[in-house]
């Protein structure tokens, strides 16, 4: 893709994904596009073998946004990063069509792998603020993740996962992430599972009443009895 047609796709995805642009002018401004740009550079270079001079165009990148995306990194088309500053992509991560990142997410190592250390992200996937994403599998398409979890494990495709470390708390996600950029209402695995013990306790409870009446009677019962 040229960069006359780069550019034009890094505005209709910005335009589309964030209610608080107005003009098609402000996109130049946005650190996701700016960084995009020195992507695209980078990963060119790093692709013919220019490690340093990808590294080079990449740093620049860096210190102008704050988000770091290697050269080696893959990244499909309709890719967004929403604010963005302290956003990490390593170097054998690969991003699938139409992803959405937020703030602080990291697609990260656990510095115990080698050869491909860096998570697969499927198409239509967001990856709310502060998320890590950490290790060589897959996180499955139209999938969400919530903010601050912590991933370490493959995620099933239509799939919202939350938590340190992350879980899956809700399958067969009806709408593509990118449909619903949602952060916040997201199912909370640790209010539901207490609910859960709060409505076994009185559960409990309750019957202990009822056997405790029931040994009432019994023993008022035998008192007659023997009476």
């Amino acid at each position: 893709m040229g960069i006359i047609k780069n550019i034009k796709e890094e505005i209709r995805v910005i335009r589309e994904r964030d209610p608080a642009i107005h003009s098609s002018m402000e996109v130049f401004l946005y650190p996701s596009f700016k960084v995009m740009l020195h992507y695209r550079i980078a990963h060119r270079l790093y692709t013919q073998g220019h490690y340093f001079w990808a590294r080079w165009v990449s740093q620049r990148g860096v210190r102008k946004t704050g988000i770091e995306i290697h050269p080696g990194a893959q990244i499909g088309s309709g890719f967004f990063i929403d604010h963005g500053n302290g956003v990490i992509i390593g170097e054998t991560a690969i991003v699938g069509n139409n992803v959405t990142l937020y703030q602080g997410v990291t697609l990260g190592g656990t510095g115990k792998e080698h050869g491909k250390r860096h998570p697969t992200i499927g198409d239509n996937v967001m990856i709310s603020a502060g998320a890590k994403v950490l290790g060589s599998f897959t996180i499955g398409e139209n999938s969400k993740i919530g903010a601050g979890s912590v991933v370490l494990d493959e995620v099933p495709p239509n799939s919202t996962v939350v938590g340190v470390p992350g879980r899956v708390v809700k399958r067969n996600n009806q709408n593509f992430p990118r449909e619903e950029l949602d952060q916040v209402n997201l199912p909370d695995p640790v209010k539901e599972d207490i609910a859960t013990l709060q409505h076994e306790n009185s559960a409990l409870t309750n019957r202990l009443i009822e056997l405790e009446t029931e040994v009432k009677k019994l023993r008022k019962e035998h008192t007659r009895n023997e009476a």
